[in-house]
């Protein structure tokens, strides 16, 4: 705490002040979470929420943010992560364009539940939404097994055997399929890329930072390790 005030002092800002920030941060945080299914928050944004004020300090909104990062840990229970967009390994492959520049980009953040899985799925979880995470499995679980990338022509072969067709309009559950695809893209599960080659531009997906995460790696594991033990012992009992 002393620190924090410590920080505090070099801004020129009341502590009323610095929590009034913090707590708009905080709010920007959840509600936007919410409002936009989990897509990352990007750093500018939450800068901007503090620049508006007219404070000018350097240093304040990193501050201001690491605090947010603070309450959101102590009061939701979840934690502020910041994902830092890596150069997709098709990159060296002779990338054409790309929807998702990389370079570019600036840091952004996400939410990540602190609770142990079982109280989180108790006490949490949404029944209504497991279809997309379903969904989210189901696609990483295809590129896993092909290596963590495939082609957007691979992928959606994979995706039809099991009734899932990228013209599919209105799917009884996920609604239009390539938007319900394109939402991994956007929240950063997967990472889109065109590649040229000799037979021209093809589209690869591979896994991003979200999917590259170990706790989601392990639940993918899990996951495929699952189908296949069902399915050995479907064989065992035929």
């Amino acid at each position: 705490m002393s620190s924090a005030r410590e920080e505090l002092s070099q801004f020129d800002i009341s502590n009323e002040e610095k929590d009034k920030l913090v707590g708009e941060v905080t709010r920007y945080i959840l509600f936007k979470t919410e409002q936009s299914n989990g897509c990352p928050i990007k750093r500018e944004e939450l800068t901007q929420i503090i620049t508006k004020k007219n404070y000018r300090q350097k240093n304040l909104p990193t501050f201001v943010i690491n605090e947010a990062k603070s309450k959101l840990s102590s009061i939701f229970g979840y934690e502020l992560r910041e994902l830092q967009r890596s150069r997709p390994s098709s990159a060296t492959q002779g990338r054409a364009s790309s929807s998702q520049q990389y370079g570019a980009d600036a840091k952004s953040y996400i939410i990540v539940s602190q609770l142990p899985a079982d109280v989180y799925k108790k006490y949490v979880e949404n029944d209504e939404t497991s279809h997309v995470t379903g969904f989210t499995f189901v696609v990483l679980g295809i590129i896993h097994l092909a290596g963590g990338k495939i082609t957007e022509d691979n992928l959606w072969h994979h995706l039809r055997r099991l009734g899932l067709c990228e013209n599919e309009e209105s799917h009884p559950i996920l609604g239009k399929i390539k938007l319900a695809l394109e939402a991994l893209v956007q929240q950063r599960y997967l990472q889109k890329d065109k590649v040229s080659g000799p037979e021209g531009n093809t589209l690869l997906y591979e896994f991003a930072e979200r999917a590259l995460d170990d706790a989601i790696k392990s639940r993918i594991q899990e996951y495929i390790s699952q189908i296949v033990q069902r399915d050995v012992s479907q064989g065992e009992a035929d």
